[in-house]
């Protein structure tokens, strides 16, 4: 290899000149390169490799983002599935929601009153409600009102001795406008409002025997009507002093509460019993 003498003088036409002699009978081979041309060239390599490691630089990150995608996938995946299962966790708490809005509705009973007597104005002997179901007189005109006094089921919620508690007839709970029925043939001696009832009928039997409907939301019948046994004369409600929607319904003879369930009793019992849920 030889190289010509540099005179340090620009654009000068000096070379570069390079030999290749190879072993054996392989011809000695020479390469000529112009200054100027090998300065371009090593300029381009040093261009190309900042380049191409520039380019490192750059992509670096990239594929370590993308070396995580799959990590990324099955998170994604897992987040789904858990936002499926928060979606069917709320449906299934709006249903317990409606489902709980509905039994309430159907197990409401009085409010607690104390020993605030209810307002209910007389029947005929002046007699308030009474716990006592001691006029056996009353077994004679058991058929007089023998009719369960709604059109469906329901559920008693409190019974007229209710764990010794002042309570003077049966609580059902029903649903919201459930139709009330007469117990038994008779003329609407009251049918009114007030405080503790609500709206309530009182309906007259005969033999000083009357039955006493409250808590309706709306009554279909007025004073001096005179009734059938199963006649509608209201639609059922929380109207007064309760909580959820129910009948309080009571058997009065000579002024004094008796028992419902000695008249209605065969076809309460036909329908599950005193405090159980009672069937269509």
């Amino acid at each position: 290899m030889s190289f010509p003498e540099d005179t340090g003088s620009p654009g000068d036409d000096r070379h570069l000149t390079v030999i290749v002699v190879p072993h054996g009978d392989l011809e000695t081979r020479s390469f000529v390169v112009s200054y100027t041309r090998l300065k371009v060239l090593v300029v381009a390599g040093v261009a190309l490799l900042l380049l191409v490691a520039a380019s490192l630089a750059f992509l670096f990150p990239i594929m370590a983002q993308a070396a995580r995608v799959p990590g990324l996938e099955r998170d994604l995946e897992e987040l789904e599935a858990q936002r499926a299962r928060v979606v069917e966790l709320a449906q299934t708490l709006q249903e317990v929601e409606a489902q709980y809005e509905r039994v309430r509705q159907l197990l409401g009973a009085d409010a607690a009153g104390g020993d605030s007597v209810p307002v209910l104005p007389p029947l005929r002997n002046g007699a308030g409600p009474d716990s006592s179901d001691g006029d056996t007189g009353a077994d004679g005109l058991l058929s007089l009102v023998d009719l369960w006094p709604l059109s469906t089921g329901g559920y008693v919620t409190r019974s007229l001795r209710d764990g010794g508690s002042r309570h003077a007839g049966l609580d059902i709970a029903v649903p919201q406008n459930t139709y009330i029925r007469a117990a038994g043939d008779g003329s609407v001696r009251a049918a009114d409002v007030d405080d503790v009832y609500g709206h309530y009928v009182v309906l007259a039997h005969g033999g000083e025997l009357e039955t006493v409907y409250g808590h309706a939301s709306r009554l279909l019948v007025s004073a001096g009507d005179q009734v059938r046994r199963g006649d509608v004369i209201g639609l059922t409600g929380s109207s007064g002093r309760s909580t959820a929607p129910h009948l309080h319904f009571e058997v009065r003879f000579r002024g004094r509460a008796v028992d419902p369930t000695r008249f209605v009793g065969r076809e309460l019992n036909e329908r599950g019993g005193t405090n159980g849920h009672l069937q269509q």
